[in-house]
C-alpha cells in the first residue's frame, strides 16, 4: 500500500508553463511554522508572544534533531524585508542628498507611523488588498500629496494607509503532489495518537478522509485541496474506493512532520505525511482505501515566498530611508530578515553588491553574519534571507558590509534592538524567580526549571549578557504609568531598566561632497571625507522634533519617505524614557549630553551594566560619548527617583515642560554652513502619552 506514484503527466505539463512564467530571482521567506516554534495546526501560536513562564523544553525526536516539547515554547516568529539600492534626503537647510540607502519592502503603514517594520507572519504574509496603481503601494502609502498620513502635530496619527505585508507577494503556481493512499472513514490505530496531530480512531467521524503522501503538501488548516485524479484499485476488505472522493476539499487537519509511526491501518503501518478532509460522499464506507497508481492531490495556488519583480522595483528603487527601517523583536523569537538589491537607477554604471551585518550581535553562524569574506553578498536583481535566532536583550545595529567606509557614509545604516524575556513575565511574577532563581536554586543542572540564558549565577558565567541581582529585591511585574505591562531594556532580575517611553536614536553624520561626488560619478575621495551634518534619526533639528515622517521628492515624481523616524521623545509626568543610542559615524565620536534630567546609563554594547557578583555598575551622567560601533542603553529619568526625593518631580519636570538633549560639540550644532540645528532634540515632560510606550506617540 506504500507506493510513490509520480503525478499524471498532464498535470506535470501543466504546471510546467506557468512555473517558467514566474522564474525569478526574488523571493522572500516568512514561514508560519518551524521546528523551533512548532504550531501543526496553524492556529496563529506564532503570530503572538507568549508570556514567560519557564525555559522552552527542548528534546531529541524521532528525525534526531532537537526541538521544544509539547509544554512550553516561548518566543514567536518574525519578518521583515528590506531593499537595498539608493534614495534621497532632505536636510533642514533644504539640502536634498543622494544616498546608497536600505528601505522598506514589508510593513510599510509602521515604517511612515515612526514603528519596526518587523512583523508577525500572519501580517507579513498578506497580499496587497487593493487595486495597484502602477504596481505600486507606495503611490497609496500617504508619502504622496493628498494623502497625508499626519494630521499635524499635535494631532494623532491617522494613516490612510494600513496594510503591512510583505510588497509583491503573488501566489505561485499548484503544488502537484503524489499520494500514497486516500482512506475514508474512521482510521484504527493502535495506540491513539495525541493531538494536536490528526486524530484517528472516534475523533474521525465517518465522512472524514484521510490522504497519506511521502512528501509534505505544504497546506494548513482551512486551505483548499485538489484530488485531481483517482486512478484507484481496490480497496481494504475488497471494496473499490469510490470515484467520488475526487474534487476540492476544505483542509480539517494536517500533519506535515510525518508523525503518524505508529498508526496501523489493517496490519499495515504508515510513516508519511497526511491531511484530512471532510466528505459525505466517503460516509459509511469505513477503512476504505486504495492503490493508487497515478493519484495526484494539487494545493491551491498560495502565498509560499514568491513575489511580483515589478512591484519590487516600484516601491524599491528610489524607496532609500535613513536610518534604515526599524528593526525589533524579542528574545527567543526566531528572525527572517530578506535583503533584496534593486540596484541604484541614479548610478546604473555601478553593480554594487549589498549585504546586512548585524554589528556586534552574537550570531550562530557566519553564513548569516553579512561580511561577505564568510557569508554571501547580494546581486543587484537577487534576494537573500538572514535567520537569526535571538539569544539576547539588548541594542545593536546593522550596516551593509560591502566597502563599508563609503557604504555606511552613503546611508546604509540602521537600527535593531531586541527586547528582554522579562518583558513577559505575568503580572505579579517575581522578577529575580523567574529568571534566576526558581525554587531559591540557581543551578540549572539541579533545577531544570531555570532558564540557561537568564540564571547568570554570580561569579560562574562571564559570558552572560545579564547576570542576575546578587540578591533578591522582591521585585515583581507590574504596569508602567501607560497602563501596559512593565517593560525593561534587559532581563535585570530587579526592575532598575524600567521605562515608560521607549526611543531608539541613531546618532550619524554625513559629508555632502562625499555624496554629491558619489552621484555625478566622479572618485570619492575617502581621506578628505569631513562630515558637515550631525544628524539624530537622519534628521538635523528642527527637523528632529516635527511630528510625522520626512518624505522627498524623488526622480520619479513622487514622495518618498526618506527619514520617518521621529527623534522627539515625550516622557510622561513623573515617567522614563528609554533612549537606545548608537553611534554608526564613519569618522565622528559623538557626544550628547542634557540639562536637567538625569542620563541613567544602564547598559553598553548590548550588555547589562552589572558585574560578576551580581552588583550593579550603572552611573548616572549628564553626557554621553560614542565612538563608531558603539550602543548605549540610557534612560531618561524624569521620576521622583531620578532627583531623589518624594515630590521632587513635580518641581524639577512639571507637565509642560521642555528640555533639550544636545551635542556641546558647537560645531555638530549646525546644518552645514547654516549656524542653527545639528544633533539636537526636545524632551517633552507630558501630561499623558497616547498611542503606546514607543515611538510615534503624542504627548498630551
Amino acid at each position: 500500500m506504500k507506493k510513490l506514484y509520480q503525478a499524471v503527466l498532464f498535470l506535470f505539463v501543466c504546471g510546467l508553463a506557468p512555473l517558467v512564467a514566474k522564474a525569478q530571482s526574488f523571493r522572500v521567506q516568512c514561514p508560519a511554522s518551524t521546528i523551533t516554534h512548532p504550531d501543526p495546526t496553524n492556529a496563529g501560536l506564532n503570530n503572538s508572544e507568549p508570556a514567560y513562564n519557564g525555559p522552552t523544553q527542548f528534546t531529541t525526536n524521532k528525525d534526531q534533531y532537537v526541538s521544544p516539547t509539547a509544554g512550553t515554547v516561548n518566543g514567536a516568529i518574525k519578518c521583515q524585508q528590506i531593499s537595498g539600492g539608493d534614495g534621497l534626503m532632505t536636510e533642514a537647510d533644504g539640502t536634498q542628498t543622494f544616498m546608497f540607502s536600505f528601505g522598506p519592502l514589508s510593513g510599510l503603514a509602521d515604517v511612515a507611523a515612526g514603528k519596526p517594520s518587523t512583523q508577525f507572519p500572519a501580517v507579513f504574509n498578506t497580499p496587497y488588498p487593493g487595486t495597484l496603481t502602477r504596481g505600486d503601494p507606495a503611490t497609496t502609502d500617504g508619502a504622496t500629496s493628498g494623502n497625508a498620513p499626519w494630521t499635524g502635530f499635535p494631532g494623532p496619527y491617522t494613516p490612510g494607509f494600513t496594510w503591512n505585508g510583505a510588497v509583491g507577494l503573488a501566489p505561485d503556481i499548484p503544488n502537484i503532489v503524489s499520494m500514497t493512499d486516500i482512506i475514508a472513514g474512521p482510521l484504527t490505530t493502535a495506540p491513539p495518537l495525541a493531538a494536536p496531530h490528526c486524530a484517528p480512531g472516534g475523533a474521525a467521524s465517518a465522512s472524514t478522509v484521510t490522504v497519506f503522501t511521502d512528501s509534505p503538501l505544504g497546506v494548513s488548516v482551512g486551505s483548499q485541496i485538489t484530488i485531481a485524479n483517482d486512478a484507484h484499485s481496490t480497496g481494504i476488505g475488497g471494496t473499490p474506493t469510490p470515484a467520488g472522493l475526487l474534487g476540492t476539499y476544505t483542509v480539517t487537519c494536517v500533519d506535515n512532520g510525518g508523525l503518524f509511526p505508529d498508526l496501523v491501518v489493517n496490519g499495515s503501518g504508515f510513516n508519511g505525511f497526511a491531511f484530512q478532509y471532510s466528505d459525505p460522499a466517503g460516509a459509511g464506507l469505513s477503512n476504505v482505501g486504495n492503490n493508487d497508481a497515478g493519484t495526484a492531490a494539487a494545493v491551491a495556488a498560495a502565498n509560499d515566498g514568491h513575489v511580483d519583480p515589478r512591484q519590487i522595483i516600484d516601491v524599491g528603487v528610489m524607496n532609500g530611508n535613513i536610518p534604515a527601517p526599524l528593526a525589533a523583536f524579542d528574545e527567543d523569537d526566531e528572525f527572517f530578515l530578506t535583503l533584496t538589491n534593486v540596484g541604484m537607477i541614479m548610478r546604473p554604471d555601478l553593480f554594487e553588491q549589498h549585504t546586512v551585518h548585524f554589528h556586534g550581535y552574537p550570531n550562530a553562524s557566519s553564513f548569516y553574519d553579512g561580511v561577505p569574506d564568510a557569508s554571501v553578498a547580494i546581486n543587484i536583481g537577487a534576494s537573500f534571507t538572514y535567520y537569526y535566532l535571538a539569544p539576547d536583550a539588548g541594542t545593536y545595529f546593522w550596516h551593509c558590509h560591502i566597502t563599508p567606509p563609503e557604504h555606511l557614509q552613503m546611508g546604509m545604516v540602521g537600527q535593531l534592538f531586541v527586547r528582554p524575556r522579562q518583558d513577559r513575565v505575568p503580572p505579579g511574577g517575581n522578577l529575580f524567580t523567574y529568571l534566576g532563581y526558581q525554587n531559591g536554586v540557581s543551578e540549572p543542572a539541579t533545577n531544570p526549571t531555570v532558564d540557561l540564558r537568564t540564571a547568570c549565577t554570580p561569579g560562574a558565567d562571564i559570558l552572560c549578557s545579564a547576570t542576575m541581582p546578587a540578591v533578591n529585591t522582591g521585585a515583581v511585574q507590574g504596569t508602567d504609568l501607560l497602563g501596559n505591562p512593565q517593560r525593561y531594556v534587559y532581563n535585570d532580575g530587579d526592575g532598575s531598566t524600567a521605562y515608560d517611553t521607549e526611543y531608539p536614536i541613531q546618532m550619524h553624520g554625513f559629508d555632502p561632497n562625499f555624496h554629491f561626488v558619489g552621484m555625478t560619478f566622479n572618485p570619492e575621495m575617502f581621506v578628505d571625507m569631513k562630515d558637515k551634518y550631525f544628524l539624530l534619526n537622519g534628521r538635523s533639528y528642527p527637523d528632529t522634533v516635527a511630528a510625522g515622517p520626512q518624505a522627498t521628492v524623488s526622480t520619479d515624481g513622487q514622495m518618498h519617505y526618506s527619514q520617518p523616524l521621529p527623534a522627539l521623545i515625550n516622557i510622561p509626568f513623573g515617567g522614563k524614557a528609554a533612549l537606545r543610542l548608537v553611534n554608526l559615524s564613519v569618522s565622528e565620536y559623538h557626544t550628547l549630553q542634557t540639562l536637567g534630567i538625569p542620563m541613567h546609563v544602564v547598559g553598553w554594547n548590548a550588555k547589562l551594566l552589572r558585574d560578576q557578583a551580581g552588583n550593579n555598575t550603572e552611573y548616572w551622567t549628564n553626557s554621553i560619548t560614542l565612538g563608531g560601533g558603539e550602543s548605549l542603553d540610557v534612560i531618561l529619568d524624569a521620576s521622583d527617583a531620578g532627583c531623589g526625593s518624594v515630590g521632587c518631580a513635580q518641581t524639577l519636570y512639571p507637565a509642560g515642560s521642555v528640555f533639550y538633549v544636545y551635542t556641546p560639540n558647537l560645531d555638530h550644532l549646525s546644518n552645514d554652513a547654516e549656524n542653527f540645528g545639528g544633533m539636537m532634540t526636545e524632551v517633552h515632560i507630558c501630561t499623558s502619552v497616547t498611542g503606546g510606550s514607543t515611538f510615534g506617540n503624542t504627548c498630551n
